[in-house]
């Protein structure tokens, strides 16, 4: 694949973000319950995984669960939890053997202990990984996210650590659960919906956005492709005039 897309002469993106929509739909579609969409969502996540390092991306962050998807029913927060368990449980050995660098975003309280220490066990394992970075958003919330990085900051200024004439984007990007981590480059959104969903607010200032009515379930490298083919047509100015 890696081959092929060189002999493209495509610019691959460095980093890229995907808001996963379409499991509920994708499932009813075919009259079985949005829990069998949600399985089929987590399978295609894996596969295109293993796509976007094959591609050449460098970051990939998978917007997983929100902090608004608390609000479905009980038995569909309760399937996703199960899936989150059983992927968490397999991917350490997965990102080792694919030398996946894995972290987590979100406000993780609200997450049960066991999963919690999962995901800390699945970010020591593999901090030192040099491969794709993979993001993945689980309790994620933009405007939570800010709240936190406002407030930490805040404490920092109020304890003398940070002068308020300091502060500028780099630092208040220093406080984000993404430190560390590009903007992205672009953005994808299945299933034919066109907003961002409280979806890194502050890092898509400059993103391009690339929206398909494909559901996450049938997204696969054809559909990354076209996506990056896409972002190739567009002229990024950054507010520059050429």
């Amino acid at each position: 694949m890696a081959k092929k897309i060189e002999n493209t002469g495509l610019t691959i993106p460095n980093h890229v973000a995907i808001i996963l929509d379409g499991n509920g739909r994708w499932a009813k579609k075919r009259l079985m319950p949005r829990n069998y969409g949600h399985l089929q969502g987590a399978k295609t996540v894996e596969q295109i995984i293993e796509d976007a390092d094959d591609i050449g991306i460098k970051y990939l962050t998978l917007y997983a669960f929100s902090t608004e998807n608390w609000n479905r029913s009980e038995d569909e927060v309760d399937a996703l939890m199960k899936i989150l368990r059983t992927y968490l449980k397999t991917c350490i050995e997965r990102s080792n053997k694919n030398n996946v660098r894995t972290r987590v975003i979100g406000e993780r309280s609200k997450l049960n202990d066991d999963i919690i220490n999962r995901i800390n066990e699945l970010e020591e394992s593999t901090k030192n990984n040099t491969g794709l970075n993979l993001t993945i958003a689980i309790n994620y919330g933009s405007r939570d996210e800010m709240k936190r990085a406002v407030t930490d900051l805040a404490k920092d200024v109020a304890e003398g650590k940070v002068k308020p004439e300091q502060i500028n984007e780099k630092m208040i990007s220093d406080y984000l659960d993404t430190s560390g981590i590009p903007d992205p480059d672009l953005l994808i959104r299945t299933s034919g919906e066109e907003r961002l969903s409280n979806f890194l607010l502050w890092q898509l200032a400059y993103t391009e956005f690339y929206f398909t009515d494909v559901l996450w379930p049938d997204f696969d490298v054809n559909e990354l492709m076209k996506a990056i083919e896409k972002y190739n047509s567009r002229d990024r100015r950054f507010g520059k005039v050429k």
